[in-house]
């Protein structure tokens, strides 16, 4: 066997294999997982997930990391750096953010919604400024039941209540139960739209439009059906709609004036 030479263990520079790149994870990113042929726009980055959807609206998580690749080559896939802010941060409700502050106690007055989504929504948005406030939010799972909550209550000057109502319009089965329950410490606000979904923008979901569903339809249903989307409607508010939701900018005016409201009313000094 031949001496070894001490050039043996040395590689060409042009034969070693370059480390993949990094990419950020950031919104809007095409990204292909080659094992799977899956090709998607990167939609949110959580901390160690990064969820895409492709061009039918079929989203998929993956981990991130290598394996990906991003205009033809392969690369490792990172979650998106976060920037120093240069001024005072901001809630996504969009008021200032107090960096460190610990939730308030919860005030005796609370806001009650129409349901969970409502709720979820209210959360997502308004969540700092509620703890802050110490504002309890529930759901209230429809109105009929309005009139022995609001007696349940007993609400006072310290004791607020503050109710929003999906639907609110004049002559609505809705409009003549707040009318009954509305008084000096209760107030009942409410929105135009059918239901929650309709506050989020079209824009921000991917839509022109949220479509018509004849009445006597499940509306939620009607609308996964005409969008062909999933006909799980907790999946398709979750990672559809709410997913998509940032800011107070988001939504529709019309919403976001009356949770404004309800959150001042209920926190006014007696």
């Amino acid at each position: 066997m031949p001496p070894r030479s001490p050039y043996d263990d040395l590689v060409h520079p042009r034969t070693q294999k370059k480390p993949s790149p990094q990419v950020e994870a950031l919104k809007d990113v095409v990204v292909e997982d080659p094992s799977s042929g899956f090709v998607g726009a990167v939609v949110r980055c959580e901390k160690d997930v990064v969820h895409l959807e492709d061009r039918f609206g079929k989203v998929r998580a993956y981990p991130l990391g290598p394996g990906f690749w991003v205009d033809g080559r392969p690369v490792v896939l990172v979650r998106p750096k976060q920037n120093a802010p240069s001024g005072p941060q901001r809630s996504a409700s969009g008021s200032t953010y107090v960096v460190g502050a610990r939730a308030r106690v919860a005030r005796e007055g609370r806001i009650y919604v129409e349901g969970k989504h409502d709720a979820e929504l209210v959360e997502k948005v308004w969540g700092h400024d509620l703890r802050i406030e110490g504002v309890v939010v529930e759901p209230l799972h429809g109105v009929d039941d309005l009139p022995g909550i609001v007696r349940e209550f007993r609400p006072s000057a310290g004791r607020r209540l503050g109710v929003l109502v999906d639907h609110l319009v004049t002559g609505s089965k809705e409009t003549r139960i707040a009318a009954q329950v509305t008084g000096a410490h209760a107030l009942v606000v409410g929105h135009p739209f059918i239901d929650i979904w309709q506050a989020v923008k079209p824009s921000v979901v991917g839509i022109k439009a949220w479509p018509t569903v004849p009445k006597g339809e499940d509306w939620k249903t009607g609308v996964c059906r005409r969008l062909g989307w999933e006909d799980d409607t907790g999946y398709v508010w979750a990672q559809r709609i709410l997913a998509r939701v940032s800011t107070w900018t988001d939504l529709e005016p019309t919403l976001i004036g009356r949770v404004e409201e309800l959150i001042d009313f209920v926190t006014e000094a007696p």
